[in-house]
C-alpha cells in the first residue's frame, strides 16, 4: 500500500474510534449524572488515600493472593504495554517505524523487553482465568446470574487479550528477522532480538522476506485496530471497571462498614417523638419522595458503582441471603442497576425523555423478593474489590416501598406500629419500661 494512502486511512480510523469512544463516554456520564446529588463525607485526603490503595494498589484483591496475583498481571500488562501504543499512532500517522528508538535506544530495548515479559504473563493469566471459568467448579463464577451475555462478555474480554498479546509478539518477532536481512525500514531501528518474540523465530525462519512484510504489516495493523476496537468494545462492556474503578474509589464512603446510612430528616423526626420534652427551633425538611423507584431516585454515586462493576461475585459469595438459597444477589443487584441505566441510555441517545420507557428499576429488574431477602450486614460492601455498595440501592428501594407505598410484610407492619405508638418495637407501655425485662 502506498504509504501516504496508508497514513490517511490510519488516521481516519483512530480519529473515528476516539470520535466513538468519546461519545459512548459522554452519554455513560450522563447517564451517571441523572442520579440525585452526592457528595462526600470524607475529606479529600481520605479520598486520595482510598484511590491510592483501593485502584491503583488492589489493596483489597490481596485477601486471595494468587487470584490477585494474576489480576495484577493482566491489570498492570495490559496498561502498561499499551505505552507503547504512543509510537504505533505516531508511526501510523507521520509514517515512521519505530520512532522512540533513535531518542534513547537503550531505554527503548529495555521498555519493549519488559513489555514482552509482561505479554506473556498476560496470556498465561488470561489463559488460567478461562480454565477457572470453563473447567473448575468455582460457584461464583457459574452461578445464574452470570448465564447468557456476562458469561460471554467475560469469555470475549478474555481471548481479545491473549489474541493482542499474540500479535504484538508476533509483529516484534517479524520485525526483528526483517532487521536480521536488512530490509528498509525496518534495519533503521537496529533493536536486535527481543526477549519473548525471538521465541518465535523458530516458526518464521522459513518466511520469504516478502511474507515477512506481510506478517509484520498484517499483525501491525491488527494490532492497533484490536486495541481501538477493544476500547470502543470496553465502554460496553463490564470492562469499563478498567476505567471507572479509579473515580468510584475515589468517592467511595470510607465510613465504617456497620453504619447504615440514615435520611436526617426522618431521623430527627424519630428523634423529637420518642423525646417529647426537646423543642425543636430549627425549620421543617421534607424529602420530595423517600427512597428510589428508578435511577433517577438513586444519587449519582449509586449509578457509578454499577457501572464500575466486575461482576467478580465476591460480593454474593460472601452475602447470606445467597448462600441460604434466597432469591438476593448483590451482584445481580449491581447487573440489573447497570442494565437499567443502560436501557435508560438507549433512550436517551434517541433524543426521547427518560419517562418515555414504562419500566422501573423496581419490579422490572429488582423484585420486592429480593430486597426484602437483605440482612443489611453489609459483606457485600466489605468483600467487594472496589468498595461498591449493593446494600445502599436495596436500602433505598426498600424506603421506596415502605415509606411511599406503605407496601411491607405483615411483621414489619407491626414492628412499625408498635414503635410508633410504644417508642419500641414490642407491645408494651412505655410506662412498663422497666418491667420489659421480666416479661
Amino acid at each position: 500500500m502506498n504509504p501516504e494512502i496508508s497514513q490517511i486511512i490510519f488516521s481516519i480510523l483512530f480519529i473515528l474510534a476516539i470520535f466513538l469512544f468519546i461519545k459512548r463516554m459522554l452519554l455513560v456520564r450522563k447517564i451517571i449524572l441523572l442520579g440525585k446529588p452526592f457528595s462526600p463525607e470524607n475529606s479529600k485526603k481520605d479520598r486520595i488515600k482510598n484511590l491510592l490503595l483501593i485502584a491503583f494498589g488492589q489493596k483489597k484483591m490481596f485477601k486471595k493472593p494468587t487470584v490477585a496475583f494474576l489480576h495484577l498481571l493482566v491489570y498492570a500488562g495490559f496498561i502498561i504495554i499499551n505505552i507503547e501504543l504512543l509510537e504505533i499512532v505516531l508511526d501510523g500517522i507521520l509514517g515512521t517505524h519505530r520512532l522512540f528508538y533513535s531518542f534513547a535506544p537503550n531505554t527503548y530495548l529495555f521498555l519493549i523487553n519488559a513489555f514482552e515479559v509482561l505479554a506473556l504473563g498476560v496470556i498465561i493469566a488470561c489463559v488460567v482465568f478461562l480454565i477457572r471459568r470453563n473447567f473448575i467448579s468455582i460457584p461464583r463464577l457459574s452461578s445464574n446470574d452470570l448465564k447468557g451475555w456476562p458469561n460471554r462478555d467475560a469469555h470475549i474480554i478474555l481471548f481479545a487479550e491473549i489474541v493482542l498479546m499474540l500479535l504484538f509478539l508476533k509483529m516484534n518477532a517479524a520485525d526483528s528477522l526483517l532487521q536480521q536481512r536488512n530490509v528498509s525500514p525496518y534495519q533503521e531501528a537496529a533493536t536486535g532480538d527481543f526477549m519473548i518474540s525471538s521465541l518465535l523465530h523458530i516458526l518464521m525462519n522459513s518466511f520469504s522476506t516478502s511474507l515477512l512484510i506481510a506478517t509484520e504489516r498484517t499483525t501491525w495493523w491488527m494490532h492497533i485496530l484490536g486495541i481501538l476496537a477493544f476500547m470502543n468494545y470496553l465502554s460496553r462492556s463490564k470492562h469499563l471497571h478498567i476505567i471507572l474503578a479509579f473515580p468510584n474509589s475515589y468517592f467511595n464512603s470510607t465510613r465504617s462498614s456497620s453504619t447504615l446510612q440514615n435520611m436526617p430528616a426522618i431521623q430527627k423526626e424519630v428523634y423529637l417523638s420518642m423525646n417529647p420534652g426537646v423543642v425543636d427551633t430549627s425549620s421543617p425538611e421534607t424529602p420530595s419522595a423517600f427512597g428510589a423507584q428508578d435511577i433517577q431516585d438513586l444519587s449519582w454515586k449509586n449509578i457509578l458503582d454499577a457501572y464500575s462493576c466486575t461482576e467478580c461475585g465476591r460480593c454474593s459469595n460472601a452475602c447470606p441471603a445467597t448462600l441460604t438459597g434466597k432469591k438476593l444477589s448483590p451482584r445481580k443487584i449491581m447487573m440489573a442497576t447497570r442494565d437499567r441505566a443502560e436501557e435508560i441510555g438507549r433512550t436517551l441517545s434517541k433524543n426521547q425523555p427518560t419517562e418515555s420507557t414504562s419500566k422501573t428499576l423496581l419490579h422490572d429488574y429488582i423484585s420486592e423478593e429480593e430486597l426484602r431477602a437483605c440482612t443489611t450486614c453489609q459483606a457485600c460492601i466489605e468483600e467487594c474489590p472496589i468498595g461498591i455498595r449493593p446494600m445502599d440501592i436495596i436500602v433505598e428501594l426498600r424506603r421506596y416501598l415502605v415509606m411511599e407505598k406503605s407496601i411491607a410484610p405483615a411483621a414489619w407492619t407491626s414492628m412499625f406500629s408498635n414503635t410508633e405508638s410504644n417508642f419500641a418495637p414490642w407491645k408494651f407501655s412505655p410506662d412498663q419500661r422497666e418491667d420489659w425485662n421480666n416479661k
